[in-house]
């Protein structure tokens, strides 16, 4: 096992790099999905997938960081930490479970320090059935405008125009206007897309792939941006399912951590969603009795986060911003997701190590 500070990396490439050393060491089956373009720094992009376990495994375990690129820096330290900690490692293989860690589902956000993929698209907004005609969000379309102003920072009227956005509507409800999706400003926050990404169709085909033999299959997705500074708050990340939710609860509503939360029943930092990027797995492992969870760990206030997110936003706008603003801004977007401290970063890795024991128990009890 490896200090918890020692597990995480200062950039996607680092990242990259530790992860497949510490699956290579640990004798795990790896298999890499290179991305057509190439990362901020020139190296190579890829979702990286490394089993731990018996293949034709009934219960399998996936482990997945960076569905939004800049979170990555936190769930690859999960990850890491994961693949050198013996004693996890022999819990689940006690337990007949197999461990799949994808690392890095959007590795281009996570290389460039952006939230979305490099088609300007939130892969968790982007499962969509994209046949049918898209979820429209009025709530965003109203305030687009006002979100990515000419100028940043933003002047005083904008500033003054969004405050009066939140005196009359509420956080919470600016908040869900602006993160909950939408599909109308290929520019804009929060944009789902209009079709598959690469993200989305590689991840459908890792599943295809590892997860067709289980008969019970668990997720736990790392992220990073709702909540109190190092809390780990536990979403359900399966369907409206009463069943699915009790299950989930039973798992990892235990051990003095916070309460499972849900999007369906307002209890959860996260607004309600669609396109979420979970519902792949009932559609490419319809077999398998499934149970998940998002562990979201909390940095920063939530309006710091979205200032942030919409810095970015303008900054991809405008690639003729000075190179003081442009460092500015990325170093604000590193912050809103990533806290680079030892003392949460051993928050971090504590509450997910237990979150993995819980999930292999409940495994070991699935019938």
């Amino acid at each position: 096992m490896i200090a918890p500070g020692d597990a995480f990396s200062p950039s996607y490439a680092r990242a990259r790099v530790q992860f497949l050393e510490a699956a290579a060491s640990a004798g795990m089956a790896i298999s890499s999905h290179n991305h057509p373009l190439s990362g901020r720094d020139g190296e190579v992009l890829a979702m990286d997938v490394a089993l731990d376990g018996d293949p034709a495994a009934e219960r399998l375990l996936i482990v997945s960081s960076a569905c939004h690129g800049v979170e990555g820096f936190c769930g690859s330290g999960v990850q890491v930490f994961a693949a050198h900690d013996a004693e996890w490692r022999e819990h689940a293989r006690a337990a007949g479970v197999a461990v799949l860690y994808i690392h890095a589902l959007n590795p281009h956000g996570f290389s460039w320090v952006r939230r979305v993929t490099h088609e300007n698209v939130d892969l968790n907004r982007n499962f969509q059935d994209f046949s049918q005609p898209l979820p429209v969000n009025p709530a965003y379309a109203e305030l687009h405008d006002l979100l990515l102003p000419p100028q940043w920072p933003p002047g005083p009227d904008n500033a003054q125009a969004i405050g009066a956005y939140i005196q009359s509507q509420g956080l919470t409800q600016f908040q869900a206007a602006v993160s909950q999706g939408q599909h109308a400003f290929a520019d804009g926050l929060f944009f789902g897309g209009t079709a598959p990404t690469w993200s989305n169709r590689t991840l459908r085909e890792v599943l295809r792939r590892h997860g067709r033999q289980a008969r019970h299959l668990a997720w736990i997705d790392l992220h990073t941006g709702l909540g109190e500074e190092g809390l780990g708050e536990r979403i359900c990340a399966c369907r409206d399912d009463a069943q699915a939710l009790e299950r989930t609860r039973a798992w990892w509503g235990g051990g003095g951590q916070t309460p499972v939360t849900s999007i369906y029943d307002g209890s959860s930092t996260s607004a309600l969603l669609t396109g979420l990027m979970w519902s792949a797995a009932y559609e490419e492992c319809p077999q398998a009795q499934y149970t998940s969870i998002a562990l979201e760990y909390g940095t920063v206030p939530i309006e710091e986060v979205i200032d942030a997110l919409r810095g970015d936003h303008w900054l991809q706008l405008h690639p003729e911003a000075p190179d003081a603003l442009c460092a500015s801004i990325k170093a604000r977007v590193l912050a809103a997701f990533y806290v680079d401290t030892d003392a949460w970063k051993a928050k971090v890795v504590v509450q997910a190590r237990q979150a993995l024991f819980q999930a292999v128990v409940g495994l070991s009890f699935s019938h």
